[in-house]
């Protein structure tokens, strides 16, 4: 099941286990069942402190297995085989189970601990979707320090009627108490914010006595990440504050033109930068989202949707965007019921079945192709009258047998049957003929907007919303600089995006000095 050198890691890392654990798997005579077994057995071999006991009860998932410890009340389950991006949380879950502590904060800890029950939660993930480890991992640790809390992770395509039964068309999906509770990747901290309702208005409380910033970054992607560390060097009060941090880093799969780095992944980049971040003094503060930016004169105030409002002598907009909406009939009410945005998230739900594509660029092109070997047919919907994708990856998709590709369409609806898609209407551009597709899923690739809605009538933006940044990135409110995504710089790449948040960080740095002058030199300068 495992090659030697992954067995070598495994034991590397379970060798810091403070106490034994015992895995009892559920199995049947399925294929499933064998692969469990085998993965199971190199987990024992690597380590003397696991057991693995088989039984056989109908009323459980089969292939599952569930963890703990003797002596501790753990109830964490893995239905399917964790391989793929789950396998690190199936070695987090071990080596947490197994007395390792977690490299969470002690509030985090202690308001798990708090959580009264009986939460029972159940997630779904696919081995392909970069988000779902975050909420796996999440659930796993409330299960291991909270005896309150019951997880079980399921691997979506091994339980496919399953899946179908409650409508699960978006990973990751959270079940609470066999309801839906949330979709979507999620940290730990969203999580519990979620379910203490009354969580944001204390932190809200607790960011109003916050002292002014020297600088203060608004968004956690590459951009504000690069900027808060460029400030920090420069031993000025820094703080960023972050609807989600990573950006739409955290759902991009493969990453292969950052400069020295060959190969990586979205989720493995949020990882490396928030900690590059945490080697500075920077003041994080999370899941807070801006909602206006205004100044007196003196300082820049930045509302928070909580109810906050922070205040900084510079602010650094990074913002970032996020995925750009059809804005058709249908398209709100059936997200998340066949109209997906991650097709490496939500694709291995759509197996064997129809699906569309909508856009013809390289982020369409290539999700066609991906989505080609899991679903029985792909359309894919170009507004233009040719792709735009690169050559390369045009001959690749014109290669596979279950593609088809429409031009000069525009979808007008998206249609469903009250539960989930069923289909969507496009018109031909030059006919002006309406033609219906009869699929299942439904995945947008259009593009980006930019975050930018909280700047309106303050800060200049440019038709599309983006921001208008000079060479040096200042906006046309004096102390406000912007960088990454939102702002008008050409080529949104996240190489890009970190030099100019650094770029950024260095201008408002630079205002800093210039604003502690005395005014005659400041006149001359």
């Amino acid at each position: 099941m495992l090659d030697q050198d992954l067995k070598n890691t495994l034991k590397g890392y379970l060798e810091r286990l403070t106490r034994p654990l015992e895995i009892v798997a559920n199995t049947d005579g399925s294929e499933a069942s064998q692969e469990l077994r085998a993965l199971l057995a190199d987990i024992t071999d690597v380590c003397g402190q696991i057991s693995v006991r088989e039984i056989s009860d109908a009323a459980l998932r089969a292939p599952s297995f569930a963890i703990g410890s003797p002596g501790h009340d753990i109830k964490l389950r893995f239905a399917g085989i964790p391989l793929g991006h789950e396998f690190t949380s199936l070695v987090l879950a071990l080596l947490q189970a197994g007395g390792y502590p977690p490299k969470v904060s002690d509030d985090v800890i202690n308001a798990i601990k708090a959580l009264p029950g009986p939460l029972k939660f159940e997630s779904y993930f696919s081995l392909s979707c970069q988000n779902c480890p975050d909420v796996v991992q999440a659930l796993n640790l409330m299960a291991v320090l909270n005896p309150n809390i019951e997880h079980t992770a399921i691997e979506g395509s091994a339980f496919q009627a399953e899946v179908e039964s409650r409508q699960v068309m978006s990973v990751p999906s959270i079940y609470l108490n066999g309801e839906p509770f949330a979709a979507g990747r999620m940290g730990i901290e969203e999580i519990l914010a979620k379910l203490d309702t009354g969580a944001a208005a204390r932190e809200a409380e607790k960011l109003k006595d916050k002292a002014p910033y020297d600088v203060l970054i608004v968004g956690g992607g590459p951009a504000g990440a690069a900027a808060a560390i460029y400030a920090a060097r420069k031993g000025i009060r820094t703080g960023i504050v972050a609807e989600r941090w990573g950006g739409q880093v955290a759902d991009t799969m493969g990453i292969e033109n950052l400069i020295s780095i060959p190969e990586t992944e979205g989720p493995k980049l949020v990882a490396a930068m928030e900690n590059h971040v945490n080697h500075y003094d920077v003041d994080i503060m999370k899941l807070q989202r801006a909602d206006a930016v205004s100044t007196d004169g003196e300082l820049v105030s930045i509302a928070l949707a909580s109810g906050a409002t922070l205040k900084s002598k510079t602010v650094i907009v990074a913002t970032g965007a996020r995925w750009r909406q059809m804005n058709v009939p249908g398209e709100d009410q059936y997200r998340n019921k066949g109209v997906a945005y991650c097709p490496h998230c939500d694709g291995p739900l759509f197996k064997g079945k129809r699906v569309a594509v909508i856009g013809g660029g390289n982020s369409g092109v290539e999700a066609a192709i991906d989505l080609a070997g899991i679903v029985s047919q792909v359309t894919l919907i170009e507004f233009d009258g040719q792709l735009r994708a690169d050559a390369v990856l045009q001959r690749k998709l014109n290669s596979l047998p279950n593609v088809r590709v429409i031009t000069s369409a525009l979808t007008t609806e998206v249609t469903g049957d009250g539960a989930k898609v069923n289909g969507l209407v496009y018109k031909d551009r030059g006919s002006g003929d309406l033609h219906t597709i009869e699929l299942e899923g439904i995945f947008v690739q259009i593009g980006l907007l930019p975050n930018s809605d909280f700047l309106k009538g303050s800060v200049g933006l440019s038709p599309r919303g983006e921001v208008i940044v000079d060479a040096r990135g200042a906006t046309s409110m004096a102390g406000v600089f912007a960088a990454g995504d939102v702002t008008t710089t050409p080529y949104k790449q996240i190489v890009i995006a970190m030099g100019e948040g650094s770029k950024a960080a260095l201008s408002a740095f630079d205002h800093l000095i210039r604003m502690a002058l005395p005014e005659a030199v400041r006149k001359a300068a």
